[in-house]
């Protein structure tokens, strides 16, 4: 599938901000590959505005690249030849020969780039935005980046030059698992599923799976195939954004392997648990990994926490095709997907499927009517595991079980939940309800005396016919 799908809230945004009569600036950002530069040239398909993306080379090199392409956009092939010394007389320059009616759309993307060999940019755009672009009422600024920690610092930070002038923000976060299913509209919906737990929400990725292939041949021809687009895709984003890149490889193994403590990670990895903190920092600002906790409704205690990998492709390549590159490249994708991987997939997608039911929760949360403000997590301590609780502020707490797997005793399911109910410590004292997920229906005969609200994988998509 080709064409742009959803994002409609988001170019509402930014289509009310060139509609208005005031100057806008709004910044966008999000991980890589989320889709950022597809949303501002889906916003500028049928706009002039003069668009530049940032590169990781020397000031002058960038000036010179970003006044050729704005001669060519503005039919003005002097300004080419414009001798700008600073970004300064460079953005004067341009934005002085516009003559359109219409307000002036200026984007910066990859903006990082640019302010990493010119750490003045954010005070020069300050300086032109207070003097003249927020008075003249014809200015739509857009300034995107792709290391969320660096755009939250150096345009919404308060230290930053620009702190308090954007207009409005777009944090672009990847699709949920219901806009996602939405580029593979002939998958059933346990295809549909397999791909969100591969792909995620990420566009580029979900793109790259041919709605004519079935999943299985769609890891084999995308993730197993040493000539395809994401078998080193991984190996590209990290290398793109970070430094050190081995102590990050080390780290992203062991959480894929699901050692997620500090003290697991540090014990695997080898690296001191000082200097273990830089590195997470640093991709948990590129939203790769998160940390989660207990989730009780007591505040959590910090040695509670636990580092898990947010990136489904990150997650599977880290899991499944980086420790078998040798064997995907000697053998072929066939025998390593054969010998390496389908012995393990259906436990994997059972580890994916919890996380797709926290994801659903708030929906059937909508569904039911429930208007209370809810927090969505799992529960762990020495004795158990609960994959999804529900907490709401309504003195209601939901506890889940999620089966991807054949389900053959439906009473042996609500027993192990209900051992775990009673290992809860539910801190606040809250009413209990218990909810049990399944990818396959449960047949109605064996639900007779249940004390459990069961949800079957269709429950969790919109009916064929909603456009929600």
């Amino acid at each position: 599938m080709n064409g742009f799908i959803g994002r409609k809230e988001e170019l509402k945004v930014l289509q009310d901000a060139f509609r208005s009569t005031q100057s806008a600036f709004i910044p966008i950002y999000g991980r890589r590959r989320v889709g950022k530069s597809e949303l501002i040239l889906q916003f500028l398909k049928d706009k002039k505005g003069i668009y530049y993306c940032g590169k990781k080379a020397q000031a002058r090199i960038q000036i010179r690249e970003f006044l050729q392409d704005a001669a060519l956009i503005l039919e003005e092939p002097l300004l080419s030849d414009f001798a700008a010394e600073d970004w300064k007389s460079a953005l004067s320059a341009a934005l002085s020969k516009w003559r359109n009616k219409h307000k002036c759309i200026l984007v910066f993307d990859e903006f990082q780039w640019m302010v990493e060999h010119s750490p003045e940019l954010p005070s020069v755009i300050q300086e032109l935005w207070d003097r003249e672009w927020r008075k003249n009422g014809r200015i739509l600024l857009i300034v995107c980046g792709s290391f969320v920690g660096f755009m939250e610092r150096t345009l919404l930070g308060k230290t930053s030059p620009l702190f308090g002038r954007r207009t409005a923000q777009i944090f672009l976060k990847p699709f949920n698992y219901r806009e996602s299913a939405e580029f593979h509209p002939s998958y059933s919906l346990e295809d549909k599923a397999r791909t969100y737990f591969i792909c995620g929400g990420i566009p580029l990725y979900l793109k790259y799976f041919s709605p004519a292939l079935s999943v299985e041949m769609n890891i084999l021809e995308n993730l197993l195939n040493q000539y395809a687009p994401l078998f080193q895709e991984p190996d590209f984003l990290l290398r793109e954004e970070l430094r050190e890149i081995e102590n990050y490889y080390a780290i992203l193994m062991t959480v894929a392997s699901r050692s997620t403590t500090n003290k697991e990670i540090s014990q695997k990895t080898g690296i001191d648990t000082r200097a273990l903190h830089y590195y997470l920092k640093q991709i948990l600002e590129l939203g790769y990994i998160s940390r989660r906790f207990p989730l009780t409704g007591k505040p959590p205690s910090p040695r509670d926490v636990r580092y898990i990998l947010d990136d489904p492709l990150l997650r599977f390549w880290f899991r499944f095709v980086y420790p078998s590159t040798s064997y995907i490249i000697q053998m072929g994708g066939e025998r390593a997907f054969k010998d390496r991987i389908a012995p393990e997939l259906e436990s994997y997608f059972g580890l994916c499927f919890e996380r797709l039911c926290r994801e659903a929760l708030p929906y059937l949360y909508e569904k039911e009517g429930v208007k209370a403000s809810f927090e969505i997590g799992e529960y762990w301590d020495k004795s158990i595991q609960i994959d999804v609780i529900g907490l709401r502020n309504d003195n209601w707490t939901d506890i889940c079980e999620c089966k991807w797997g054949i389900v053959r005793s439906s009473g042996e399911v609500e027993r192990d939940l209900e051992q775990k109910i009673s290992i809860y410590p539910n801190p606040r004292n809250t009413t209990l309800c218990r909810r049990i997920f399944t990818r396959k229906p449960v047949p109605i005969k064996n639900l007779k005396h249940t004390n459990a609200r069961w949800h079957r994988l269709k429950d969790l998509y919109p009916e064929p016919h909603s456009s929600k």
